[in-house]
């Protein structure tokens, strides 16, 4: 699993994920991704678009961060899921803790909403 983290013009954080998010891909990018969600009021946008794989490590991951972003104010939201992530994410329900669009114009006008 890679992660590759940018910061656009209006302080959304932009992290891509490519790969599969498996117990292996989970141990690869924890630290990081943990540490590009830290902070107050964090915006954070996971482009999960390259994702090929999602297990329920995975999802932990996505739903803990989640929560710990909103516990400081932040906000987070999942980017463009191939077809089978979002199959995974709808059945266990994830779109209601983590919202997921298809354009980042989209996500960032959620994430810049006060």
């Amino acid at each position: 699993m890679e992660l590759q983290y940018s910061e656009r013009d209006n302080h959304i954080r932009l992290i891509k994920l490519t790969g599969r998010l498996d117990i292996i891909g989970k141990g690869e990018i924890e630290t990081k991704f943990a540490g590009y969600c830290s902070g107050e009021k964090a915006r954070v946008v996971v482009d999960s678009s390259n994702v090929d794989f999602l297990a329920s490590i995975g999802i932990r991951l996505l739903a803990l961060t989640a929560r710990s972003v909103a516990s400081r104010g932040g906000k987070m939201v999942l980017l463009n899921p191939t077809p089978d992530v979002q199959s995974v994410l709808e059945i266990t329900g994830i779109p209601a803790i983590i919202p997921v669009y298809s354009y980042l114009e989209s996500a960032e006008t959620v994430l810049m909403a006060p």
